[in-house]
């Protein structure tokens, strides 16, 4: 009887703290949902700040056209990928970050353009929304990493597997050139 009761017991034990696991399990997957969804707010709010660039620095910039409309291209092509992951959604943003490098870069030739308020404010707000995505990065990468974890440790990847938890892709940078912060000379 009293190896019954022992039985019952471990049985008991170990349902307990599968459930823990469990939960943490679910936890973690959502704090790598929320991640994702701060960085998502981010590119939107740069997105919608391009259209405000290109428009400020349009009639200027004759020469730098081409760019102008390639930014606005990838905006509307990156705007389309709301149901994307991180690994389709990175390369476009990545292109994107290049591109308003540049189009910062180049306003260093119009001075007319430089002394704008609007495209001082623009810029102001550019830097602040990279910064903002930065942070977002981050959170998102710390979720991904404690998720993952999670995700491959004993004995919580017991559970995981069995409830078909997945590991999560970090969004990082992968041209070492993009890591770069373009210097721009007011």
């Amino acid at each position: 009887m009293n190896a019954l009761w022992i039985v019952l017991g471990l049985v008991a034990a170990a349902a307990v703290y599968a459930i823990i696991i469990y939960n943490k399990l679910v936890r973690a997957r959502q704090m790598v949902k929320e991640g994702w969804s701060g960085i998502d707010v981010q590119l939107k709010k740069r997105a919608n700040l391009i259209p405000n660039l290109v428009a400020a620095v349009k009639g200027y910039m004759k020469h730098e056209r081409g760019l102008l409309e390639k930014i606005t291209e990838l905006r509307a092509k990156a705007a389309g990928m709301t149901d994307a992951g991180p690994q389709e959604r990175q390369a476009v943003e990545q292109e994107i970050s290049s591109l308003l490098g540049k189009i910062m870069v180049a306003v260093e030739n119009y001075p007319d353009l430089k002394a704008s308020q609007n495209v001082l404010e623009l810029q102001q707000q550019l830097a602040q929304i990279e910064h903002d995505i930065q942070m977002a990065r981050r959170y998102y990468n710390g979720a991904v990493r404690d998720n993952n974890v999670l995700v491959e440790s004993f004995p919580s990847n017991l559970v995981a597997n069995h409830f078909k938890f997945e590991k999560a892709e970090y969004f990082e940078l992968e041209n070492a050139a993009d890591r770069q912060v373009p210097q721009v000379q007011l």
